[in-house]
């Protein structure tokens, strides 16, 4: 892969994460209430952090990239849930975050399986793996406050 290639598949990814940043950022007007402006806060800047994380990618060659396995609680792909409307249930923040996090990690997962060439593989793989990292915060989140609940 040469280095061409390899900035636009980063520039790629930092505005998927850009567009995620925005998303955050736009659902925390439709909520009132403080904590879960909160969380919308935090998850935008968690966004954010992966932006700086893909241009501190940008700087390293790939062959030095670990790849961790990250556990997969698999309540994402069972969820199904219309569009909310109206203010934000906790919930709803939950369930929306879990399946922006899924779509991602399913898209550099699906992007990692159509190249031939093994670095830019592992580079998608990598990012699919920080997908799934935020995936299953939001899964353990779901689990322990809202499946508990009764």
């Amino acid at each position: 892969m040469n280095r061409e290639e390899f900035d636009r598949i980063i520039d790629y990814a930092i505005e998927r994460e850009k567009d995620a940043v925005r998303f955050y950022h736009e659902l925390q007007t439709s909520v009132h209430f403080a904590e879960r402006r909160k969380l919308l806060s935090n998850l935008e800047k968690m966004e954010e952090g992966h932006v700086t994380i893909l241009e501190g990618i940008r700087n390293k060659q790939i062959e030095n990239l670990v790849v961790p396995e990250v556990e997969n609680l698999h309540l994402s792909e069972y969820i199904i849930q219309d569009e909310p409307e109206g203010e934000l249930s906790y919930q709803d923040i939950l369930i929306i975050a879990m399946k922006r996090e899924e779509s991602s990690h399913r898209l550099y997962t699906d992007m990692a399986v159509k190249t031939s060439d093994a670095g830019v593989q592992k580079l998608f793989l990598k990012l699919a793996s920080e997908e799934a990292k935020h995936k299953l915060l939001f899964e353990k989140m779901y689990d322990e406050e809202i499946l508990t609940e009764g």
